[in-house]
């Protein structure tokens, strides 16, 4: 990556660059005059096609185009003692990618015996061969990365479970996620195994010993149980479990405080606790159904569930303004773009979008399709830029992280889609995610019907059924309020 100009200097260096015409120092003349040493930089990494027919490093410039040593009498060097290509050099006479590779070498041999471990030999080739060879150096030669590599060089087993014995770190995550990419480990479901380790810390949380033992029956007869019968767990499905566990740990202190147990619940207690706390009080109602059916509650509780169409929902205004916005304003990246036309003009939520995979997109000369439901939806121009973009140059392809990824939304984590939440912020100074959706799905059910949304977009027909009916209502509220206007007019 280029280095950031600082602001130039007239009255030390009078004479301006040939090339920028920005006052900085003069680190080289060439045929075309005095060159600044950020000219000088990016002359050595200017690849391409000369007009002779060489192709590699263009330092040089004949008639406004990039030419090649020969053909513009510069000399500079960019031919690499160990590979021999012409590339910008980083030490040694060596290029980015050679260094790298023996750093990585270095770094991953076993100390014991001087060369790599077989198992790690698939890590190692995907280190030396990234396409962006000075990122991965720059990453590799953290203090904390290189002590982490070494370690791993003198493991005698590498497995999940002697991963998961190391300190927990962004590092060893994704470290991790790199050998599961690169098949040095099986895949499973990190999910899982983070809300099981959580899990079996949670009720430790409790103040009464004597509850820990209801709520570990909670997490494995209720989440757990459900959990197993799922192929993967969803980031939504990690975080409602999480979160309802956390609310009924509350409930469960809340009533060790005022000496009363599960079996000794009352209606007069459930309405105390909720009125003295947040809304997402609420979300013990799970809990509390559970507890009843097992007999550790009294029968006939109830928590006021929360009411549905309370949320607020981005005006039909505001959503053409985002969207006239998201097609023509400068400076947003191609990939917020695309995953914003998804929410604005389809009500997409976030981790469906996250987990779009190239299987659901077609990009053709002619056409860019999407299916979110059972159907491919066709995207006009100039809705389909962003997307055409986006297929041209996929994010995260220059590292080891992604060597074969079918993600649309590629992430910061080896071989796994961008984090919803993540998703979520970056569209934040734009639009509410969630207001844009509940916008989008509340007037799309005044255009098309129930079965035919549903089945476009991917959703339940219930979840339609429940925003055309609060559809319906607005429209009725409108004419009865029309009516009495003209009435008393």
């Amino acid at each position: 990556m280029s280095r950031p100009r600082k602001a130039e200097d007239p009255t030390r260096w009078p004479v301006p660059c040939a090339r920028c015409g920005q006052h900085h120092q003069t680190v080289a003349r060439w045929p075309d005059g005095g060159i600044c040493g950020y000219c000088y930089q990016q002359a050595k990494r200017t690849r391409g096609a000369c007009a002779c027919g060489h192709e590699g490093v263009l330092p040089g410039i004949d008639e406004g185009r990039p030419s090649c040593r020969r053909c513009s009498g510069i000399q500079v060097n960019v031919d690499c003692r160990t590979c021999g290509a012409e590339e910008e050099l980083h030490s040694g006479g060596r290029c980015w990618s050679c260094v790298l590779g023996l750093t990585v070498d270095d770094l991953l041999a076993d100390p014991a015996r001087g060369t790599i471990s077989p198992v790690l030999l698939p890590l190692a080739a995907a280190l030396k061969t990234m396409k962006r060879a000075n990122s991965g150096l720059t990453w590799i030669r953290q203090k904390h990365v290189t002590a982490f590599l070494r370690n791993l060089a003198a493991t005698p087993e590498i497995t999940h479970e002697s991963f998961d014995e190391l300190p927990d770190s962004p590092t060893r995550d994704y470290v991790r996620g790199l050998l599961t990419e690169h098949g040095v480990l099986p895949r499973r479901d990190e999910l899982r195994i983070r809300y099981d380790n959580w899990a079996a810390q949670a009720p430790e949380r409790l103040s009464d010993p004597r509850n820990r033992d209801l709520i570990r029956r909670y997490i494995r007869w209720h989440h757990q149980r459900r959990m197993n019968h799922m192929d993967e767990i969803s980031r939504g499905t990690f975080l409602r479990a999480k979160q309802e566990v956390t609310v009924a740990i509350d409930l469960l202190n809340w009533l060790t405080r005022h000496d009363t147990s599960m079996s000794e619940l009352t209606q007069t207690h459930l309405d105390l606790w909720q009125a003295e706390g947040p809304t997402t009080r609420r979300i013990a109602e799970r809990f509390l159904k559970w507890a009843i059916k097992t007999k550790a509650a009294p029968s006939g509780l109830a928590i006021i569930p929360h009411r549905r169409g309370t949320s607020p929902r981005l005006p039909k205004s505001a959503q053409d303004e985002a969207l006239r916005s998201v097609v023509n304003a400068e400076g947003i990246d191609n990939r917020d773009r695309a995953a914003a036309i998804l929410i604005l003009v389809f009500g997409q939520q976030a981790e469906n979008i996250a987990r779009l995979t190239w299987d659901n997109v077609s990009v053709t000369e002619e056409l860019v399709t999407i299916q979110l439901g059972t159907i491919e939806i066709a995207l006009p121009e100039p809705l389909d830029q962003p997307w055409r973009e986006l297929a041209a140059n996929p994010r995260h392809s220059l590292t080891a992280s992604h060597p074969d990824s079918n993600w649309v939304f590629r992430g910061a984590a080896p071989g796994r889609h961008i984090h919803p939440g993540h998703l979520t912020q970056r569209l934040k100074r734009l639009f509410s995610t969630r207001a844009a959706r509940l916008g989008t799905l509340h007037e799309l059910t005044k255009l098309a019907p129930v079965a035919i949304i549903a089945e476009a977009l991917g959703y339940s027909p219930t979840t339609i059924e429940r925003h055309a009916t609060d559809s319906a209502t607005a429209y009725a509220q409108y004419i009865a309020a029309t009516k009495a206007f003209n009435d008393r007019h």
